[in-house]
């Protein structure tokens, strides 16, 4: 049986970054693996939760799920905003 946490984003950070509303306490038993699927604004879609620390390559969107911050969306070396062309209120859904 799959499993979703749904939320939104609730702010675009000064660099592009999609804020969600999901907390820590949210994710934090979440898988890491590439089971893991992110869906953003029902058409945008990438794979597992990384940390800050992430060594993912330039333009890769990816979800960061790290300490006590919610979960956000990020475009390695760009704007996820801007890309993708989402701003806050547009749905986040975790799936695995």
């Amino acid at each position: 049986m799959s499993r979703r946490i749904q939320g939104k984003v609730v702010e675009v950070s000064s660099n592009g970054d999609l804020i969600t509303d999901i907390a820590p306490t949210a994710w934090n038993d979440v898988p890491r693996s590439t089971e893991t699927r992110i869906l953003v604004d029902q058409e945008h879609e990438t794979v597992g939760l990384f940390g800050d620390d992430h060594q993912q390559p330039a333009m890769t969107l990816i979800a960061i799920a790290d300490g006590d911050a919610p979960l956000k969306l990020h475009l390695v070396e760009d704007s996820a905003a801007i890309m993708l062309g989402v701003r806050a209120g547009a749905s986040v859904e975790i799936r695995w």
